[in-house]
């Protein structure tokens, strides 16, 4: 825990550095999204700007930090394992850190353009969006944190059935139930209601179920007696 605490402040305090274009870049789907002529944010507090980048750095350094925090959980839970199963720990770091970063990429690219849009629409004649940048960065971040996690599905899966929790067999029979949560998640990730945005987050989360499971037959799923 120290080892990974520490990372992410060094980590965060580098990002610190590049707070203005991290902030620009996170939170650009947003000020896109705004009605021509206003695509600027609000602060209506004193200290808003000033922690709003505190945050936006503590974002940017856990991203920096994740392959050290990663390693760290494997290190943790590494005592209990196989020792055919110690030796997927630095394949486990980079995929990880791999799949995490292409979902947040995923949800930051695609999804929140489209969610964005679509807030932004119901601005009328008597009701005028003058969005505050801490609220629209608490927002971004969720998402941002939250395709980032489920993207994850493959590391979790493998481990599910590694550690014979659920076998092959059970994964792919129970595929169409997975693809209902995939869809239920991607309806919760996305506000808004057209099918194609809860579609964007749902097919990628299928389709890593699935390659989950791949790894999972191939390296076999029944730990050693």
């Amino acid at each position: 825990l120290i080892k990974a605490l520490g990372a992410w402040i060094l980590a965060s305090i580098l990002a610190w550095t590049y707070k203005e274009q991290i902030f620009a870049q996170l939170l650009a789907p947003a000020v896109g999204a705004l009605a021509e002529g206003k695509g600027t944010l609000q602060a209506i507090a004193p200290g808003e700007i000033f922690f709003t980048y505190i945050k936006g750095a503590l974002l940017g350094g856990f991203v920096l930090a994740l392959p050290v925090v990663l390693w760290q959980a494997w290190s943790f839970v590494a005592p209990g394992l196989y020792p055919n199963e110690k030796r997927l720990a630095v394949p486990f770091v980079l995929v990880s850190t791999l799949l995490f970063v292409s979902g947040a990429l995923f949800g930051h690219q695609l999804v929140f353009p489209i969610m964005f849009k679509f807030l932004s629409e119901f601005e009328s004649d008597f009701v005028q969006a003058a969005w505050s940048m801490r609220e629209v960065f608490s927002m971004t971040t969720t998402m941002f944190l939250a395709f980032g996690a489920s993207f994850e599905m493959p590391v979790v899966v493998f481990f599910l059935a590694s550690a014979g929790i659920l076998t092959v067999g059970q994964l792919l029979k129970n595929f169409p139930y997975a693809l209902l949560v995939c869809f239920v998640i991607g309806a919760v990730l996305t506000p808004s209601t057209d099918w194609v945005s809860q579609t964007l987050p749902a097919v990628p989360m299928a389709v890593l179920y699935l390659l989950g499971i791949l790894p999972a037959g191939l390296f076999g799923a029944d730990p050693p007696p």
